[in-house]
Formats: structure tokens, sequence, C-alpha cells
């Protein structure tokens, strides 16, 4: 499940609508349509504990690996950072659309993948 259906499942769950939901999380309605279309994600992290507070859900449930991913980078690397790794991910993805992969053998690449990303990342951070 994407981020945009977990988000629009749990507040279905909690009963709240969307310009409840928007207003709880300090966020324009649009901004959760967004959200729940999949057209946009938020910014920083800290939104997205918002989130999970707001839902009563765990925080871990709306980040999958590669969102994850993501905002470490940008957290670590900034705007450059983030850029470069939504790259990867795009492209790792489109290498492996149409394979015959499983969604485990997919998630695992995509684990070590990110792990090189980490590692090379650390090591040119020493050059400098």
């Amino acid at each position: 499940m994407k981020f945009g259906e977990k988000i629009k499942d749990a507040r279905k769950k909690s009963g709240l609508s969307q310009e409840e939901f928007a207003k709880k999380i300090g966020v324009s309605l649009r901004t959760v349509t967004n959200y729940e279309t999949g057209d946009r994600y938020p910014k920083k992290r800290e939104m997205y504990y918002i989130i999970a507070d707001v839902l009563n859900v765990d925080i871990n449930y709306l980040l999958t690996e590669d969102e994850a991913f993501l905002l470490k980078a940008e957290e670590q690397y900034g705007y450059m950072g983030k850029k470069q790794a939504q790259t990867l991910v795009s492209e790792i993805g489109a290498l492996f659309s149409g394979g015959t992969l499983s969604e485990d053998d997919r998630d695992e690449m995509m684990r070590a993948i990110q792990q090189a990303y980490w590692v090379a990342k650390e090591k040119n951070k020493h050059r400098s």
C-alpha cells in the first residue's frame, strides 16, 4: 500500500474528513488531497510524526523503505542529496519493472543499493 492510500485509509478509520484532518495536522485541504492521491509527500520528517500521531498509527506504517531513504538522504545531505537519492530510486525501480524478481528479492536489492549509496557518500565526505 502506498503512502497516500495509507493516509486515506487511516483517516477514514479515524472518522476524520479531509478538512478535519488538514486542520489537525496544520496544512491546507489541498495538501491533504495531494497526499492522498500520491501527488505530494510531506517535505519534512516531522510532518510524518504529526500525521502518525493524529491518525494514531506507527510512523513506520506510513514510511516505505524508499521514503525513509529519501528523508534520511535529505536530512544528511540536503536538497541535492535527496535529488540524487530520488534519481537512484527511480532508475533502480525502472531497472526492475516488468522483471521476474519477487517483491522480497526486489526489496533486498534496493536495501543493498541504498547501503552502497551511504558508503559512497561517506567515502566522498572524507575525500573533501
